[in-house]
């Protein structure tokens, strides 16, 4: 049920918003369990299949290249994440929404990695 949710989501978000140009996510390539490694995949075969149906560009940034861009440390932790955030007018929620923060101001700051 978990991927059909998220396809759900992913719907009802270009649904409200309209057209979805392109999807930057964080590419977690070391996983702490079994378990995680599943879900991932299965959510990358979700979101990789939504969008190559619509024609939907889309790209996995690495956790150390979002963190570099954020913090100037490829390894920050949690917190430099929550202040680099903070420091840039944001008030996230938690590290997942400043992790999230970070990754759409790399695409835009870097057109998506092309400098």
């Amino acid at each position: 049920m978990r991927y059909l949710r998220f396809t759900n989501w992913l719907g009802e978000l270009e649904r409200l918003s309209g057209p979805i140009a392109a999807i930057w996510f964080e590419e977690v390539r070391r996983h702490a369990g079994t378990d995680a490694a599943h879900v991932y995949g299965g959510l990358m075969a979700t979101l990789s299949s939504w969008a190559e149906m619509r024609g939907v560009p889309y790209e996995g940034v690495p956790v150390g290249t979002i963190k570099r861009h954020a913090t100037g440390k490829g390894n920050a932790n949690k917190d430099a994440m929550i202040a680099a955030a903070r420091a840039r007018g944001f008030s996230p929620a938690d590290d997942n929404e400043a992790d999230a923060i970070a990754i759409l101001l790399w695409a835009m700051e870097t057109h998506g990695g092309a400098q």
